[in-house]
């Protein structure tokens, strides 16, 4: 076999097949969690299937995670087609929001954690299938973290934003969801173009190291203090 083309196959199995499963799993959480609570939408439209294929936006999944690897990105980053969820058909639309919004990073978490058990399994595989685990449940853990942390930020349409929108007094939830439609705008604005114009002027800014990186460190080091498993 090419050396490149074993390389590219190496690539997608150390981090394509993580990354896809946390960001269709979060998905699917989010149209479990709502048909719990009374919205049956997400299951009507085919969306609570655990098949990656019912979940992949071609760019959000595929194109643009692809791009950050290669690109040698500081983060990755990737979205799946949103679970469509009717709110006005919840038992409780602003309780039961938040619980459907915190469904997504609750798996992303609890995936790193299965990752991280994981690791115990890699003393009893051949050599050359144990490295490769080991990069592979290493950027599980690391995406999963991500993917929770970020999608908690309290910013619609991201979860936290729709959390917060639950939450929040209505005369702050409003002024807030509002912001919906500009959302992924302001997101891909200030953690991808802002820090390269910046860059531009000799400035070294980012809001990942800012907002993100910190939160990774304590969530990844816990996830270790409670597998046990010290080299995450």
């Amino acid at each position: 076999m090419d050396v490149q083309i074993f390389e590219i196959l190496t690539n997608i199995l150390i981090y394509g097949v993580p990354a896809i499963l946390a960001i269709t799993l979060h998905e699917a959480a989010h149209g479990y969690a709502a048909l719990q609570r009374g919205d049956d939408t997400a299951k009507r439209a085919g969306r609570l299937s655990l098949n990656p294929f019912r979940h992949v936006d071609p760019f959000g999944t595929v194109i643009l995670p692809a791009v950050l690897i290669f690109t040698h990105a500081p983060f990755i980053f990737g979205y799946a087609k949103p679970v469509p969820v009717n709110f006005h058909a919840l038992r409780n639309p602003r309780l039961d929001m938040v619980y459907v919004a915190i469904a997504g990073p609750a798996t992303n978490i609890l995936l790193a954690i299965i990752s991280a058990f994981l690791f115990y399994t890699i003393a009893y595989m051949p050599i050359p299938l144990a490295k490769l685990m080991v990069q592979m449940l290493a950027f599980s853990i690391n995406i999963n973290v991500l993917l929770a942390i970020f999608n908690m930020l309290p910013m619609p349409p991201l979860d936290g934003g729709r959390v917060a929108v639950g939450l929040l007094p209505p005369a702050l939830a409003r002024p807030l969801a509002s912001l919906e439609r500009w959302g992924f705008v302001i997101i891909i604005g200030s953690f991808m173009l802002l820090p390269f114009i910046l860059s531009q002027a000799g400035i070294h800014f980012s809001l990942f190291e800012v907002l993100l990186k910190g939160p990774m460190t304590w969530t990844i080091n816990l996830i270790a203090s409670l597998t046990g498993i010290t080299n995450l």
